[in-house]
């Protein structure tokens, strides 16, 4: 029996996307109009069912991306305008806003309105009748344009538990007046399951009976903020009350404290409550699709993000390690290809051989756990993690190390010494970085020397001219990201640094991570930047 008891068929949850508008809110996100088509594309591709492009004539980027996406339409997706109500006491044809909507050319307008009492005397200051009204005469102007009209109920929960009458007035007025949707918005972000379930039960029997043209109910959708860490909590257990639309962001972003994550609820309905939301193809490409969007917003994803960060499936602890040795699913709850993700083992001191083990089957190297080299492997990543290293986010380095234990690996040149040097010439003029390197390649040794922006970057520069006649495949590397990490701030300038260099070969964006730890931040620089260098051309074809 399916999740609706209606035979083999899965009860569908319709994914409304607004990235793009709610998303965009979120601090420290600027999306440009080119941004902002990127993400469309992506999330059209991922399967939504809605795309909420924005808000017309509130901005530039908006009103361009609208105009974009006219000349060429998304492929299943269906594109929302966002709006509000007419203004009190004109009339809808002569709304400015409502006129935006429909110039934007968008199939769907999603129009929010007051649903609280509260709100409406206090932010509106117009009468309760007169709200009723601005709610009622703009869904049906819209849906006189031929538009599809969504209905975000803004403050339904606060305004049900003051006045709930008043607030299931509001929601039913919109679905007579034609809404297809009525969508009951925990604006605040301040309310718990339950009161969300007690809020849609309210709302799916006062809407019985009310919608389009009289054909059928208006259905319920969910819009949660997280200002309690409680919106996709929320947001499940407004489907298990019987919302069929559930809105949200990928990875949450959002107003203050986000939004509900998809990358979060999709999953938990399809998996977990076996509804149908996005199919199974779909649920596949939410991991990329995630990094996709953090890409995008220029922000770092966090790595416990569930289901689809970096430590989603990841294993640290060795007795954890061990047991997932034996049969992958001892310490994860599903299997992380379900949502294009996959388990990772971390190497720390917290582990033991079988990280190892683990690691180096991974990199497909052969290595056997009772293997003497294994158990002074083990200790040197030890005494490495003991100095500060850390290989949780440098696989590169970790597999370097493994190499270079291997009595058959030769490495393809050698550091013999190198020199940095930074000056300003002529008291206030531009800095100026010089670096000089020896290093042996083959049977040969090569002095090179080269000025940079930096001391790191001149030494990469002098690196690769000594590399790239014998080693073209060099030329395709590009250093990406250059963090440093201070490990002990109490000691000021004598604490040791942690440096991490992301690389990646420009023709097909792979990419890779390499750690280098010192006193001497230069030092800790070189030993990332060589072991980048050295792992590319392992795995960097010419």
């Amino acid at each position: 029996m399916s999740a609706d008891g209606k035979g083999d068929r899965l009860r569908r949850v319709v994914v409304y996307d607004t990235t793009l508008r709610d998303g965009a809110q979120g601090p420290g996100i600027a999306f440009s109009a080119s941004d902002k088509l990127k993400i469309a594309r992506r999330l059209d591709a991922l399967g939504v069912d809605f795309v909420e492009g924005g808000w017309p004539g509130s901005n530039p980027k908006d009103t361009e991306l609208f105009a974009a996406l006219r000349d060429a339409p998304l492929e299943r997706a269906r594109l929302a305008a966002f709006g509000a109500t007419r203004r009190a006491h004109i009339a809808a044809v002569e709304d400015e806003n409502l006129r935006d909507l429909l110039a934007s050319g968008a199939p769907v307008c999603t129009l929010v309105g007051k649903a609280s009492a509260w709100q409406v005397r206090e932010v509106l200051r117009c009468s309760r009748d007169e709200n009723l009204a601005m709610i009622s005469d703009s869904v049906a102007y819209l849906r006189e344009q031929g538009r599809e009209v969504i209905f975000d109920a803004e403050h339904f929960f606060d305004g049900f538990d003051a006045d709930g009458d008043y607030t299931l007035a509001g929601c039913a007025a919109a679905a007579a007046a034609g809404a297809s949707w009525i969508v009951a918005c925990d604006t605040n972000g301040g309310r718990m399951p339950h009161e969300v379930v007690r809020g849609i039960d309210a709302l799916l029997e006062r809407l019985a009976g009310l919608g389009p043209e009289g054909g059928g109910a208006a259905r319920v959708g969910i819009h949660c903020h997280n200002d309690c860490d409680l919106a996709v909590a929320n947001t499940l257990a407004a489907v298990e009350a019987g919302a069929d639309m559930v809105q949200g962001t990928i990875n949450g972003i959002g107003e203050r404290c986000g939004n509900a994550n998809l990358c979060s609820v999709v999953p938990n309905l399809r998996i977990k409550l076996s509804l149908d939301a996005l199919s199974e193809e779909g649920l596949r490409h939410l991991t990329e699709t995630s990094q996709f969007v953090a890409e995008i917003a220029n922000r770092t994803p966090s790595p416990q993000q569930p289901f689809v960060g970096e430590g989603a499936f990841a294993h640290k602890g060795g007795q954890h390690v061990a047991a997932v040795m034996r049969h992958r699913d001892a310490y994860q709850h599903i299997d992380p290809a379900l949502v294009g993700n996959h388990a990772r083992v971390l190497v720390s001191d917290l582990g033991g051989r079988g990280n190892v083990l683990y690691k180096a089957h991974e990199f497909g190297i052969d290595v056997e756990r009772d293997d003497p080299v294994t158990r002074r492997l083990v200790r040197t990543l030890k005494d490495m993690e003991h100095r500060g290293y850390s290989f949780e986010g440098a696989d590169a380095s970790f597999e370097m190390v493994i190499r270079r234990t291997r009595p058959d690996y030769a490495p393809p040149f050698t550091l013999l010494d190198f020199i940095a040097l930074t000056e300003r010439r002529h008291g206030n003029g531009a800095v100026i970085s010089e670096g000089t390197i020896k290093v042996r390649i083959g049977d040969e040794v090569h002095h090179t020397a080269a000025e940079g922006n930096g001391p790191v970057n001149a030494l990469d520069l002098a690196l690769r001219k000594a590399l790239v006649p014998r080693f073209p495949q060099i030329a395709h590397v590009r250093l990406h990201d250059y963090k440093v990490r201070i490990l002990d701030e109490a000691a000021g300038t004598h604490a040791v640094t942690r440096v991490l260099i992301e690389s990646g070969d420009i023709r097909d964006g792979r990419r890779w991570s390499t750690v280098g730890c010192s006193p001497n931040i230069i030092e800790a620089s070189w030993a990332a930047l060589a072991d980048s260098m050295e792992y590319a051309l392992l795995k960097v074809p010419a």
